[in-house]
């Protein structure tokens, strides 16, 4: 006897050992959080300039409106692509490119922000917590309606 499928209005995902991921770029200087963004596909060099040219390039001009913030980035291959490094001394009047050396994670300030994050996705609340908060948070809209819809 088979068993009958479940139907997935009734059923709620789950992962195991944290499962899960996601790519983000992100920046940040000390004035301001800049855009994130998060990256679908492989990290290639045509997606990296896309995210420079169209997401960083504004935040800089934003916050370093005379020029002289640096921009700090390690040396994944996506930003050391010929496209990449041309488009960084295209803008240099604008902004500057901080020489990164290799192996060198502690000098990585986007490092802490990413461990602070996981802190806090790994502290959420449990599927448990989460649905009993949404049950007592109901709009009591929701289940008057709910209920006039049973009256003949």
């Amino acid at each position: 006897m088979r068993r009958p499928q479940l139907l997935p209005s009734c059923t709620a995902g789950h992962t195991q050992a944290g499962g899960g991921g996601i790519m983000l770029w992100g920046t940040f200087s000390w004035a301001a959080l800049g855009p994130v963004v998060v990256v679908e596909h492989t990290m290639k060099a045509a997606i990296y300039l896309n995210i420079i040219a169209h997401r960083l390039h504004p935040y800089m001009a934003f916050v370093f409106p005379t020029g002289n913030g640096i921009f700090q980035q390690d040396n994944a291959t996506c930003h050391k692509a010929r496209i990449v490094l041309e488009w960084f001394e295209e803008h240099t009047d604008e902004f500057h490119l901080m020489f990164w050396p290799p192996n060198s994670l502690d000098l990585n300030p986007m490092e802490h922000i990413l461990d602070v994050m996981e802190r806090q996705l790994r502290a959420r609340t449990t599927l448990r917590d989460r649905c009993l908060d949404i049950w007592y948070n109901m709009s009591p809209v929701m289940y008057q309606t709910f209920m006039a819809s049973m009256l003949f």
